[in-house]
């Protein structure tokens, strides 16, 4: 089974606990802490395999998961980091936010990697809080947790070459004639609902990847038809082959197909009408295709066009000669395939800011202090230790939420929430 989309939930590995613990060895006397820190969680990495040609297991498998760090010990003993979990996705993956639509990662490199989510951190054990004031802290912190977040996989296939037209021109039986390939063929619109490659050989030594796309119909850059499906394909490859039914067997006009055609090109992507591009004439046995191929090359005179027939082969291996010559020329320009100028290849770093950023907004009674970082901070607090109660409270003080509490209105004993922790405030 072909699949070539698929959501899947991801979790990152929470960081380990740290641990509480002192020194207890003979003949040393008021022993200090001792708790070791908790091990990182797994990241979640995706990575191109070669061998994979489908989204299929992500179909059954929605939720991925990486394994948690391990608790700290006592004598400062680290827990164990736990492994990072390698997805293997086939090449042409586009990764995307299913929230917001924002592009993660497009993987099309051989063993191509990328971090979809970060392990969290493990929790400090005590040993990291003594101070000259307290050098017995009952305190640690509880591991982070791994990053989670919910993406989007659309394979788009990476094809040197794509055959583009209208449904029963004639795009399978191409690629049937000119490749190993078995595609579906039948007397009907919409027999190919799903991409097919074959691999052609031109010669001895020279070869490329042709991909039979689903046809297109008027409104497929909206989605009408097999619409995006069809599309978010045939964006990868390097030239297209347009096939159009000169002999008009359904009683159209094969040069209003092709403005067609190229018009939903150009609505899904700019350029991609424009992209390398060869007409095949097909179906010049059947008679009064030579007279439409004269009115469509008086239509569109710039247009490079072959005349072909699938069915008997006539004309197919010039066509296919002709294509691996604007591949070569591509490749003397240096130009790359199954890639989009509108897509990032490199990564930007910024610093965080040192200061917390927050917001209080009232919710009734409650006022709710809005901050990513409280957040995590109350995930990793440990409230039964009293000693992370009162590290949890200067670090409020000190990032200037409690005069922003107090300038909002907040008074003793008045509900405060900050993450999923409610408690009263103290002037």
């Amino acid at each position: 089974m072909f699949v070539d989309t698929a959501v899947v939930e991801i979790r990152a590995g929470d960081g380990g606990n740290g641990m509480v613990a002192y020194r207890r060895e003979k003949y040393v006397p008021l022993g200090g802490p001792a708790g070791g820190d908790g091990g990182h969680g797994g990241n979640v990495y995706f990575r191109v395999d070669q061998g994979l040609r489908t989204l299929l297991d992500f179909r059954y498998k929605r939720l991925i998961r990486a394994e948690a760090g391990a608790n700290g010990r006592h004598k400062n003993q680290h827990g164990a980091n736990a492994a990072d979990l390698i997805v293997r996705v086939p090449p042409g993956t586009v990764v995307r936010d299913a929230g917001s639509g924002d592009l993660l990662a497009d993987l099309t490199g051989t063993d191509q990697g990328v971090l979809i989510a970060r392990g969290g951190r493990g929790g400090r054990g005590n040993a990291h809080f003594a101070t000259a004031r307290n050098k017995a802290p009952d305190m640690a912190e509880r591991g982070e947790p791994g990053e989670q977040r919910t993406v989007r996989l659309e394979l788009q296939l990476i094809a040197d070459v794509g055959l583009v037209g209208l449904p029963s021109v004639g795009k399978s039986t191409l690629l049937s004639v000119v490749s190993g390939a078995k595609p579906k063929i039948a007397a009907y619109h919409f027999t190919t609902l799903t991409p097919n490659l074959g691999v052609v050989g031109v010669g001895e030594e020279s070869s490329f990847v042709l991909a039979d796309l689903p046809g297109l119909v008027e409104g497929a850059h909206e989605g009408l038809g097999l619409g995006h499906e069809f599309l978010r394909h045939v964006s990868r490859t390097r030239v297209l082959i347009h096939v159009v039914d000169m002999a008009s067997t359904e009683d159209r006009d094969p040069a209003a197909d092709y403005a067609l055609i190229q018009a939903e090109l150009e609505s899904y992507q700019e350029g991609l009408a424009r992209r390398a591009q060869v007409v095949a004439a097909n179906k010049m046995d059947i008679p009064g295709a030579a007279e439409r191929l004269e009115a469509f090359r008086r239509r569109w005179p710039g247009v490079e066009v072959i005349p072909i027939s699938a069915v008997s082969g006539d004309g197919v291996n010039g066509l296919m000669g002709r294509v691996a010559q604007l591949l070569r020329e591509q490749d003397a320009r240096g130009d790359v395939a199954g890639t989009d100028a509108g897509h990032p290849d490199a990564v930007v770093y910024r610093a965080r800011p040192r200061t917390v950023e927050f917001s209080v907004e009232r919710d009734g009674p409650v006022f709710v202090v809005q901050s990513a970082e409280l957040d995590k901070l109350v995930r990793m607090t440990n409230f039964d230790q009293d000693d992370a109660v009162k590290r949890f409270q200067t670090i409020l003080r000190r990032g200037g939420i409690d005069d922003a509490l107090r300038r909002e209105g907040a008074r003793d004993g008045d509900q405060i929430r900050v993450g999923d922790m409610e408690f009263d405030f103290v002037d």
